[in-house]
């Protein structure tokens, strides 16, 4: 018998033996969407959503950041690495959204991806979404190495509004809107209230009896029959409404509006309410229409219901996408959560809230659980450090026993290119083996037993970037290391700029040891960009020495009072967020900096009063891949 190595024998036992299902990336069939068969793909998604126990989504944008300092780094806090996000999700566009349903069922993930193109266009004719946006030319070479279709996505992509700008938009188109079945009110009606409602009953009741009596009268001729309309008209000023006799109420507030709707109950067998929006929210009128019968009222409503419905599908465009999968309640799985999230809160649900905080509380009621595939990584030693998912999925094939067999059912067309598109279903197969390492049931998502839901459910709703399920922040500290424990606060972090271009981190270094006493004891250098640096020491209450150094130019000796002389400035982790929470966007951070600075009424404010609790280890704040 020959003997096999272990390596060979890990390697072919991680090998999936089943042929019938099981794919490489090039020939996985991914529907793609766009504007021309979106309509027909609804129903499809809708099953798939239903039946499935996740929904993976993966968007490709048109950039992430203007600069390298912008990106959101391991020394950011939960609130300014938000505000980095929001800032990009503010400036840039989501081309290509990709959804994908999935269940995992024992070493066996079946998956339903589609591909959607979405561009953003005045279909309604309101300037609603069509607006400028920022393209990065890497984002875009990268799509293009990917096989993204550019013609099709301008031509032929999918629009949208987000919820907030469809209220706006029924505002402007000032359509009339199917009263709901109000409850009588059980406040007290007070005078004016009273008066107001029996003059509009009394007003209604001449109205119908004047329409029923001269809808009887049988006219002479055609001529006579139009001039009585008109008079009857003219008199009684009521019009038509889809062939039926309407009048319209004007009210004043939405309070009135109400009253009215409540009163129309006393009439409910003939008589159908409508609202008519004002520009700006308010309630301009109620309008009320006469039907002859209750055949003739049911007809009616279902016209108008069918009439919003389909106003609704045109609105919403590839956001009836995302109402599906938040109506559906079901995870959604993603890699790099805080940059996504962000994109789609501000394309789909509403612009973003200032605050990290107002942020997961406005999301949770789109998408109570979120799990983020990055947070389950960094659990495993060896992909600590990984940010690729094919990488992740090739080190995990390496390393562990973990046979996955993807299961791709063929959707999308012969014509249709299959090959863009592979990142969501890679985040499928990602999220299955990582469950598989950690022992982790996947289908304990829907288990009443609470201890195997919660394994799963302890990596939900984690957000910050650079902080794990296992090891989340005691009283503001994080720590990443498995060996290392070691933690810092943003009191002891300095930013140093005006250095020049072409200093190194290691050369700053070993400037400063020889320049001040507060160097004397342990600290660290890293570059932010190459204007700025930060300054971390290890020793409490160092920072606030050196920067009163700083501040009154005392106590300064050899290169350090140099460089002062030549521009060198510093400043705390204040300052710094200051600057991403005022918008202090400049190219480099220095410049940033220096307008935080300059703001002397920031300077007063709360957040430069508050102290900043966070922490982040040695590990964190290495910058090298910036």
């Amino acid at each position: 018998m020959v003997a096999v190595s272990p390596l060979l024998q890990r390697r072919l036992l991680s090998t999936s033996v089943t042929k019938t299902h099981h794919k490489p990336h090039q020939q996985w069939s991914i529907k793609q969407v766009t504007k021309s068969n979106f309509a027909d793909t609804l129903e499809d998604i809708k099953s798939h959503v239903s039946n499935s126990d996740f929904v993976a989504v993966s968007l490709q944008n048109t950039g992430f950041f203007s600069a390298p300092w912008q990106r959101v780094s391991p020394f950011d806090t939960a609130n300014t690495a938000y505000l980095k996000a929001k800032y990009a999700a503010e400036r840039f566009q989501v081309l290509h959204f990709a959804v994908c349903p999935f269940t995992v069922r024992a070493s066996k993930v079946t998956a339903y991806p589609y591909n959607f193109h979405l561009f953003p266009r005045a279909e309604l004719k309101m300037e609603m979404p069509s607006y400028s946006f920022y393209c990065q030319a890497s984002s875009l070479i990268s799509m293009a190495r990917q096989g993204f279709d550019f013609n099709s996505c301008i031509n032929d992509g999918i629009s949208y509004l987000s919820r907030e700008q469809e209220s706006a938009a029924k505002i402007q188109m000032g359509n009339p809107i199917l009263a709901k079945n109000v409850t009588e009110s059980t406040s007290t009606l007070s005078v004016a209230d009273s008066v107001f409602i029996e003059r509009i009953k009394s007003h209604i009741k001449n109205w119908k009896k004047a329409y029923k009596e001269t809808s009887t009268r049988k006219e002479g001729n055609q001529i006579q029959d139009a001039l009585v309309r008109s008079l009857r008209k003219l008199v009684l000023g009521n019009e038509e409404y889809d062939s039926r006799p309407c009048m319209n109420i004007d009210v004043c507030s939405e309070r009135q509006a109400q009253l009215v709707v409540e009163m129309l109950q006393e009439f409910a067998d003939d008589v159908v309410p409508l609202i008519i929006p004002a520009r700006g929210g308010a309630m301009q009128a109620v309008r009320v229409v006469l039907t002859s019968s209750k055949e003739d009222k049911d007809l009616l409503q279902g016209k108008l219901q069918n009439d919003e419905h389909e106003l609704k599908k045109k609105v919403r465009g590839f956001r009836e996408v995302i109402d599906l999968i938040s109506a559906s309640q079901k995870p959604v799985v993603l890699h790099g959560s805080l940059n996504d999230l962000t994109f789609i809160h501000s394309k789909f649900i509403a612009p973003l809230p200032p605050t990290v905080d107002e942020f997961m509380c406005s999301l949770r009621l789109a998408f109570p659980r979120v799990i983020d595939v990055n947070h389950l990584m960094k659990e495993i030693s060896p992909l600590r450090k990984v940010t690729s998912i094919p990488v992740a999925i090739s080190q995990l094939k390496n390393r562990f026993f973990t046979p996955i067999d993807m299961e791709i059912p063929c959707q999308a067309m012969e014509n249709e290119d299959t090959i863009h598109g592979p990142n969501v279903v890679k985040i499928c197969e990602l999220f299955a083996r990582l469950c598989s390492i950690l022992k982790i049931d996947p289908a304990a998502v829907k288990s009443d037993e609470e201890k195997r839901a919660s394994a799963l459910e302890a990596y939900a709703n984690i957000f910050s970037p650079f902080c794990t399920a296992s090891e989340e922040p005691i009283d503001g500290e994080i720590k990443i290391w498995t060996n290392n424990t070691r933690t810092v606060s943003c009191e002891d972090l300095v930013f140093l700029w005006g250095f020049g271009d072409r200093v190194t981190a290691g050369v700053l270094k070993s400037l400063l040891q020889e320049s001040h006493e507060a160097f004397s004891k342990e600290f660290d250098v890293r570059l932010v960009d190459n204007s700025c640096a930060i300054v971390i020491f290890w020793q409490h209450g160092l920072s606030e020495t050196f920067l009163n150094t700083m501040h009154k130019c005392s106590d300064m000796r050899g290169p350090l009072r140099e460089m002062v002389s030549e521009g060198l400035r510093a400043a705390g982790y204040e300052t710094y967020n200051r600057a991403c929470r005022l918008g202090l966007w400049e190219s480099s951070l220095a410049d940033s900096l220096d307008r935080a600075l300059a703001d002397s009424d920031s300077a007063s404010e709360a957040d430069s009063k508050t102290k900043c609790s966070d922490r982040c280890n040695e590990w964190i704040i290495n910058l090298d891949d910036l």
